[in-house]
């Protein structure tokens, strides 16, 4: 059995941080996929009792350790492995900053903008979708200010900070319906950087789920 193992699956930019993490440091894990849309696994009783009583994915699996949110994973798997770790008390707190207003502001809205606009059982009411529309646009600027000018958003390295932004931005522009990267062109550089790290996969390469409703991987 491989050393870590992580609840996810391919549509999931929460999980994608956390698994990306883990093939950024050469880490020995095994993905586990979990039936999100078809059986609902994360919403029973069992999911929620044994694995993680929040209802969410991604959970990740280390010796005696299970831990959830993407943000503990990220930090914790930098911590252990020394890698992309930020480097003293200012870079630590930026980097929670960033991570944070990634959580909160960034892909907290992408998020659910792309659920409702590919996933969700009903058509979203069209003003929820603007509102969520604008909050993107507006924290998208944001991060397009920061990386002008520089290689990534902490330090002149890539860090946890760096791979919790990612969490939802290279997932096809169709499932948003605008492109992310041709809007804004420093995020798109940004992004080219950090797809040219030793380790870097596309969500739908990396984790199970892809096609839709299947164990499956891209072009697999």
């Amino acid at each position: 059995m491989a050393e870590y193992q992580l609840y996810c699956f391919a549509q999931s930019g929460n999980a994608y941080r956390a698994a990306l993490m883990l093939n950024l440091i050469g880490a020995d894990w095994q993905p586990h996929w979990i039936d999100f849309f078809g059986a609902g696994v994360t919403r029973k009783p069992p999911y929620r009792e044994e694995v993680n009583e929040m209802g969410e994915v991604p959970v990740l699996i280390h010796g005696d350790k299970k831990l959830s949110q993407s943000g503990v994973i990220l930090t914790y798997l930098a911590n252990h492995s020394g890698k992309y770790k930020p480097q003293g008390e200012d870079e630590e707190l930026e980097s929670l900053r960033w991570i944070i207003f990634d959580n909160q502001k960034v892909n907290g809205f992408l998020g659910p903008y792309r659920f409702l606009k590919n996933f969700a059982p009903k058509p979203a009411d069209p003003a929820v979708m603007t509102f969520l529309k604008g909050r993107i646009d507006g924290a998208l600027a944001i991060v397009n200010k920061r990386l002008s000018g520089r290689q990534f958003l902490v330090s002149d390295k890539p860090t946890i900070a760096d791979i919790s932004m990612t969490g939802y931005l290279y997932f096809p522009a169709e499932e948003f319906g605008f492109d992310i990267a041709q809007e804004h062109p420093a995020i798109a550089a940004w992004l080219g950087r950090m797809q040219a790290l030793p380790g870097w996969k596309h969500p739908y390469d990396l984790m199970p789920g892809y096609p839709f409703g299947s164990q499956g991987y891209r072009g697999q």
